[in-house]
């Protein structure tokens, strides 16, 4: 498969070849390099970037040297420890291809996205894939739910629920695949809010310990959640039953329900469908391939449809707004060379719909700590119109923009029409 990719003012000229299994998708090879041709301003031209694009490009002569010291960084930002010396040099191993693989996903990325370090970069594909993944989240295997239509207005042009009340701060889901108890608690904790006006942070452990058709942290599906909790009889508060990231004996009391479901629904598949729904009726409980989310630091995802395929949704979320940045504004570390020293940029977006949590503070922080490698500065660049999805994860607020995602809207990217769903509370 050989296709053009226009990156901002640059294009790249990408092969690639991809292996998909039940389950699991990879990029086997990769040769991406910059077309031959000078754009009419003639002021842009393809620069190098600080890892190989394709298998056949030689590493830098420093390159070691430099993922030594970006490793250190990693290990000091995100306060890891490894026991023997072996397991540090396998770490930094797993690290060292990491950010190939991030360069590569960064190469054909057509959104705003930046891929990187993050608190994930010393776990092998496999590792993050076992412990925050789910497996399970497969259509066929949930229970069946109405399919209902959405008849109303038009969506408007930008929601966010976060602004009116009915999200509640961003989890943790620790190293147990429960992502899909967050995703319906969040979607409850919305519905909730907006029939009785009280935002309660209900219990995810809950249903870890207590819904018998899932599977704790292996996975489940938000529809046999919903079913549970209408056989339990509703959810307690967090307080009452608090979140300890692995399966435990079922200990629900009935008197302590704070909240309960009437029943359940599926959602449209139509992206434009989807926005009025949630503009109307609140947040909505969506799966999505998490592909490239291990290495995602801020900015607009979106990933090409046969490394981000929807048929291969692998991670629950919450849908809780959407929006069009307009005139964004960035900042990157760039080498005084033009070569990208790191994969992270932070977009200013000041009024937006979008907060990011990489400011600029930061970046001339980690062009300090990264100045040994090689001098860097800051570099502007317009931005560009591009609609998006705003996704609440579950991953805590050292990931991506405050524990957010942010993921192209109007595309049916990484399969984010798939598994809409939602409770539904009288």
């Amino acid at each position: 498969m050989v296709c053009q990719l226009p990156v901002s003012k640059k294009t790249l000229l990408c092969s690639f070849e991809v292996s998909y299994e039940l389950g699991k998708h990879e990029l086997l090879k990769q040769d991406c390099g910059p077309v031959d041709t000078k754009m009419k301003d003639d002021k842009n031209e393809t620069s190098s970037p600080l890892l190989p694009l394709s298998d056949r490009d030689p590493l830098p002569q420093d390159f070691y040297v430099r993922m030594a010291s970006l490793f250190k960084y990693f290990i000091t930002t995100y306060n890891r420890t490894y026991e023997t010396e072996e397991e540090a040099q396998w770490r930094m191993s797993v690290f060292i291809n990491n950010m190939i693989r991030a360069q590569k996903i960064q190469a054909l990325d057509r959104g705003t996205a930046q891929y990187g370090v993050t608190k994930f970069s010393d776990l092998t594909e496999e590792e993050f894939r076992t412990i925050y993944l789910n497996p399970l989240l497969k259509e066929e295997l949930g229970k069946k739910m109405r399919l209902v239509k959405f008849v109303g207005d038009p969506a408007p042009p930008e929601w966010d629920w976060r602004k009116k009340g009915a999200v509640t701060k961003v989890k943790n889901q620790g190293m147990c695949g429960s992502c899909w108890a967050f995703s319906v608690t969040g979607n409850v904790e919305g519905q909730w809010f907006l029939k009785r006006g009280d935002l309660l942070s209900l219990s995810e452990q809950e249903l870890v310990d207590c819904d018998k058709v899932d599977k704790a942290c292996m996975g489940g599906l938000p529809s046999n959640a919903y079913s549970a909790i209408k056989t339990l009889g509703g959810l307690e508060t967090e307080d009452d039953y608090s979140y300890s990231g692995h399966l435990q004996t079922c200990s629900f009391s009935a008197q302590k329900v704070k909240v309960y479901i009437n029943d359940s629904v599926e959602l449209s598949h139509n992206e434009q469908e989807l926005a009025a729904w949630l503009a109307k009726n609140g947040p909505i409980s969506i799966a999505i391939n998490a592909f490239g989310m291990q290495f995602y630091r801020h900015g607009i995802s979106h990933p090409l449809r046969p490394l981000c395929s929807r048929w291969f949704i692998d991670h629950a979320v919450l849908l809780v707004g959407y929006g069009n940045p307009v005139g964004q504004v960035g900042s990157s570390i760039l080498s005084v060379d033009g070569k990208a020293e790191a994969v992270r940029t932070a977009n200013l977006h000041e009024g937006s719909s979008t907060c990011h949590s990489v400011g600029p503070q930061q970046i001339f922080e980690e062009c300090r700590v990264l100045g040994a490698l090689t001098p860097c500065t800051p570099h502007y660049f317009p931005g560009s119109d591009v609609p998006f999805w705003a996704i609440k994860n579950s991953w805590g607020t050292d990931w991506g923009e405050e524990g957010y995602y942010y993921l192209h809207r109007g595309s049916g990217a990484c399969g984010v029409n798939v598994m809409a769903s939602s409770a539904v509370v009288n």
